[in-house]
Parts: C-alpha cells; sequence; structure tokens
C-alpha cells in the first residue's frame, strides 16, 4: 500500500499564519473578554479546508484499562542491531560471510515452533438434496470436501472422513467461504474470498487436485453467492467494495455483470451473505457495517484493476472518497430482486433487539416467512420472520453449550429433509438441528474434521504480527 505523506501547500500556510496573527492580536485587544480556548477553536476552523487529500482535524488519547501502567509494550527503538538480518550481519561478519550467504542461511532455518490448524475449518454448508450428500468448504486447509449426509462423528471417534475432496494448486481453491450446489447436475459453487478473484465450478464427481470445470473471474472481495435458477442468474457480494453484482449463470472467464447494486442509498456496508426469495421476488443481505463512500464521477478501474473495460464492476478502493470510511450498525438489507444501481433497500433490520454481532450466512424459508442468521459472533442462530422491518427481536435463538455452535459463518436450509445446517469456523464441526429448533438444543448429527478436544486457532490469512512484551503475547490479525 503506497502512503502519501503530508503535503503542505503556500495556501495552507498562508491560512495558517494568518490565525496565528489572529489570536495574537485577539490577545492584545480583547484582554480577558475572549477565552483562548475560543480564539485556539476558531484558529482550528479555519484550517479544516478542503484539500482533496485526508487530513488530521483532532485526536483524542485514549485511556488506558486499569490493569496497565505506562505503554501497552514496551518501546523498542527502530535500529539496524535490532533486526533479525542486522543480528546475524553483527555475527557474520568476523567469518567472512556475506549478505547473501547470511540471507541464505535465515531461510533454511526451521522454525522453533509453529501455531497453525491442522484440521479443516468449515466456513459455508450446502446440501445435495438429490444425491444425499453435504458440501463443506474449509478456508483453512483450502478445501472443499463431500459428506454423506446422514454421516455423524461418534463422540470418541477423531474424525468423518469425506467421500471426496478437491484441493491443490490446480483446484485455485482458496479461502472459499460462499457455496452453491446446482439442484440438477451437482456442480459445485465455490466462492474464492481474497487471494484468487475466481468463482469455480467443479463437476459433481470432481476429485482431487483437477482444474476446475468452469471459472468465472470476479470482483476482489467476493464472499456470498446465490442463483436464482428460474431466472438463470447468480447474486455474488462483494465486501470491501459493499456491493452486490448479478451474473448470469453459466457466465464464463471475463463475462461481466448484467447488474451492479452498489452507492450510498444501498446501506451495503461489508456485505457477506447473501439469499434470494424467488417467491416475493426479494434479496436478502448480511452486512457487518464498514463501508467507505465513492467518487461516482471518476474513473475507476475497480480494487485492483480488475474491473478494467468491464460494464456493471464495482467502483473501486481507487475511488474511495478520503474520510468517508465508517461503521454502521449490522444489518439485513432486503432490496427487489431485480434492483439495481444505487437503489435504496426496501427493508432493513437492524438495531439492538436484533443481537447482530457480524451476521454473516443467511437462507429464507419463503413458504414460513422465516430468515435464519448464522450470528458470528454470537455463537447462535437467530430465525426472525422474513417481512420483519426495523429494529426487531428474533423470534427464535438457537445457542447455548449443547447446541455446539461456535462462531458459525455457515448457514443452509435442507427443507426438503425438514433440517437447518451450521457450519462453524470455530471447533471444526459441522452441526444439524431440526428445523424448527430453538434454545440450547443438542444437534442431530455432527461431522467434524478433528478430534473433539483439539483447540480452533481461527487463524485465517493473516497478515502482519506483532509480539506484546508486557503481556508477553503474540498479535495475529486476520
Amino acid at each position: 500500500m503506497r502512503v502519501r505523506r503530508p503535503q503542505f501547500r503556500s495556501g495552507l500556510g498562508m491560512t495558517l499564519l494568518l490565525a496565528l496573527v489572529a489570536w495574537l492580536a485577539g490577545r492584545v485587544i480583547t484582554g480577558s473578554q475572549t477565552s483562548e480556548s475560543q480564539l485556539v477553536r476558531a484558529s482550528e476552523n479555519s484550517l479544516r479546508q478542503p484539500t482533496g487529500a485526508p487530513q488530521l482535524v483532532g485526536y483524542e488519547a485514549l485511556p488506558a484499562p486499569p490493569e496497565i501502567n505506562g505503554e501497552m509494550c514496551e518501546w523498542m527503538p527502530a535500529s539496524a542491531s535490532s533486526t533479525l538480518l542486522a543480528s546475524f550481519q553483527q555475527a557474520g561478519a568476523g567469518a567472512g560471510r556475506s549478505e547473501a550467504a547470511l540471507r541464505a542461511e535465515i531461510r533454511a532455518r526451521k522454525p522453533v515452533r509453529m501455531i497453525r490448524d491442522s484440521y479443516a475449518a468449515y466456513s459455508s454448508v450446502a446440501v445435495d438434496i438429490a444425491n444425499n450428500e453435504v458440501i463443506l468448504t474449509d478456508e483453512n486447509l483450502f478445501q472443499v470436501l463431500v459428506y454423506d449426509r446422514t454421516a455423524n462423528t461418534p463422540p470418541t471417534a477423531r474424525m468423518t472422513e469425506p467421500k471426496r475432496m478437491l484441493g491443490g494448486e490446480e483446484t485455485k481453491i482458496e479461502f472459499q467461504c460462499g457455496l452453491y450446489i446446482d439442484p440438477r447436475t451437482g456442480d459445485i459453487y465455490a466462492v474464492n474470498n481474497d487471494t484468487i478473484d475466481t468463482l469455480t465450478i467443479f463437476n459433481r464427481q470432481a476429485r482431487g487436485n483437477v482444474p476446475p470445470t468452469r471459472e468465472l473471474y470476479t470482483p476482489h472481495g467476493t464472499f456470498g453467492i446465490a442463483v436464482d435458477e428460474g431466472a438463470q442468474e447468480m447474486f455474488l457480494t462483494i465486501q470491501h467494495d459493499s456491493a452486490v453484482v448479478v451474473y448470469k449463470k453459466y457466465a464464463d472467464k471475463e463475462e461481466p455483470p448484467v447488474r451492479l447494486i452498489q452507492g450510498d442509498r444501498t446501506k451495503l456496508a461489508d456485505p457477506h451473505g447473501v439469499a434470494v426469495d424467488t417467491k416475493n421476488n426479494l434479496l436478502y443481505v448480511t452486512n457487518h457495517g464498514s463501508v467507505s463512500s465513492r467518487d461516482t464521477t471518476a474513473k475507476s478501474e475497480g480494487s485492483l484493476g480488475r474491473g478494467v473495460g468491464k460494464p456493471n464492476w464495482p467502483l473501486g478502493q481507487d475511488v474511495a472518497i478520503p474520510g468517508s470510511g465508517r461503521h454502521e450498525p449490522p444489518s439485513i438489507t432486503v432490496y427487489r430482486k431485480d434492483a439495481q444501481g444505487d437503489v435504496a433497500p426496501v427493508r432493513i433490520i437492524s438495531g439492538p433487539k436484533t443481537m447482530f454481532n457480524w451476521p454473516t450466512g443467511i437462507a429464507v424459508d419463503q413458504d414460513r416467512d422465516e430468515l435464519f442468521i448464522s450470528n458470528d459472533n454470537g455463537d447462535e442462530i437467530l430465525v426472525f420472520r422474513a417481512s420483519a422491518n426495523g429494529d426487531v427481536a428474533p423470534i427464535r435463538v438457537l445457542k447455548g453449550p449443547k447446541t455446539q455452535i461456535k462462531n458459525p459463518t455457515g448457514v443452509f436450509l435442507d427443507l426438503t429433509n425438514n433440517e437447518l445446517w451450521v457450519a462453524n469456523f470455530g471447533n471444526h464441526m459441522a452441526t444439524v438441528y431440526r428445523r424448527d429448533a430453538t434454545g440450547d438444543t443438542p444437534p442431530l448429527r455432527v461431522i467434524r474434521s478433528g478430534p473433539a478436544d483439539a483447540p480452533s486457532p481461527m487463524i485465517g490469512n493473516p497478515h502482519p504480527v506483532a509480539y506484546d512484551t508486557k503481556r508477553d503475547e503474540i498479535l495475529v490479525p486476520n
């Protein structure tokens, strides 16, 4: 990421000088009639002029927690002697080794220990009704796993072996978090969220490290998927650009979307899950809440330059308006199924009563007027009236130690077998319940990818790492 250094133009410098002169004059002329704080505020306000670039307009020190005295971490000087390479250079200087040799030695070093999850972490789930199979994506080891729908891991068993699995570089499977199964062919549609901007489609019988049957090159940050079989359309949510793109179901490679929903009026904010109600012609989207506005007058190539020359491509971070970033309350936004452009939702479900805390997966029962939400940080499944509006409480909550629900990110409603499936990212489990389950209800069955007592680090796409010297902790943002 390229960081712009602050630039002070002559006009801004002159404004600063005039503000200082005005303050000094005010001190001489007004004496005690005008407070110093009032004049300081006036001079600060005179500096807050549009510049087309980010500006610091104020700051407030955060209070330290009671248990922390002084700095959170012990300060270490950023000197050459504090780096690993510099230490090696000092140690190897006497031996006459070159920098290239030292770098090669560092690369060859084995880690003292590793923090990693050796087992599949389920992120999304779907049932192949016709073939009586359940399919799960694994966002930890980059796999798609297929099991018998009625599989049930015994409490003493280490895990349940899948019938088939897809994984490896040829598959282009990485960070897969959205899943759809073609009800007629059994084809697997698996969404790549981050490193590979590609929707991969596999034949039902595909297994191992094989190329996708078909690929669609999607905007960066695609997360959820829903398909309208009647209209032969696919709906994909785009996290970072807060958008929904609509493709023809059989779109291939560079084919662009046919519609786009994006803009401040849409209230899309870090959208994740998506569901289609074909009976009432509605589209439901779950939103975590983070969003920034786009300059609709600027030319955008899309995030990472993926949208050059493509219609209906989301405006990317290249035209994000500086200072417009914000955190909105998590929500479910509802649109007409054929919505496009910067269009307002027909309804919004949001507010304290909803209990939303990272609402992620979503499924709709259009006949019973029910909406199922996997509430990630709440370790629960929330059920609402699909026709709900505003700050409303769920009609049912599935939660508690007996449910074994932990950080649920995927949910699927099997209307044929009257079952509710949950993909739990936090405990190596896929759990299944009766459709109307509520409270602290144990699952009917469990599919486990590892031992029952295996910890789940939930490390997903880690970037930097830091060491807190005061608490002796390693901090890993994901």
